[in-house]
């Protein structure tokens, strides 16, 4: 059985939409490391409609082993959607309906991780169905300012308890906070 692992950028003030304003600017060989390693592991992406629209054109006009984009291109994906009904990014799949009990057959059957970039509606239905494993919070040393109350990675949500497991600091001062999500 895999485990699904969630990524997310995030800054200070919780902002963790707008990262053309803020993320860029903290990127550097330190990250490129903990990027690779985190894009070595995982069987499939998982993500919901709104990351699919963001990735596809900007990874699947790419390739190159150092960029990570034949990486991200060749990966089985798994969009959750239930109006995206024909994916054009190779290797995607549209999961609709009880996604949570797909997400759960899926997990089963896979020997790796299923990576999921961002924190947003799926990762909140992950979250409360129990079905996320770990959380990898990469913390950036800024405060946006300017997220509305739908770009904050809070929402109303049932509780979860993690355990920190490890943390990666940065030159740049971006701190990567590894966490398990406990039963």
């Amino acid at each position: 059985m895999g485990k699904i692992v969630n990524s997310t950028y995030m800054t200070l003030d919780g902002d963790i939409s707008n990262m053309q304003d803020w993320h860029f600017e903290f990127w550097g060989d330190d990250a490129n490391r903990a990027a690779s390693q985190i894009m070595g592991a995982p069987e499939a992406l998982i993500m919901g409609r709104k990351t699919y629209e963001g990735f596809y054109p900007a990874w699947s006009s790419q390739s190159g082993e150092e960029s990570g984009a034949d990486r991200m291109n060749s990966l089985r994906k798994y969009v959750v959607s239930n109006t995206l009904q024909d994916p054009a990014w190779n290797n995607t799949s549209v999961i609709s309906g009880d996604v949570a009990g797909q997400i759960r057959t899926l997990k089963d059957e896979m020997d790796g991780d299923l990576l999921q970039y961002g924190f947003g509606d799926v990762s909140r239905l992950l979250v409360a169905e129990g079905l996320l494993d770990e959380l990898k919070i990469w913390l950036h040393p800024v405060f946006s300012g300017k997220a509305t109350s739908e770009e904050l990675i809070y929402r109303d949500m049932p509780q979860a308890k993690l355990r920190l497991t490890d943390t990666d600091v940065h030159s740049s001062g971006v701190v990567i906070l590894s966490y398990d999500v406990l039963d």
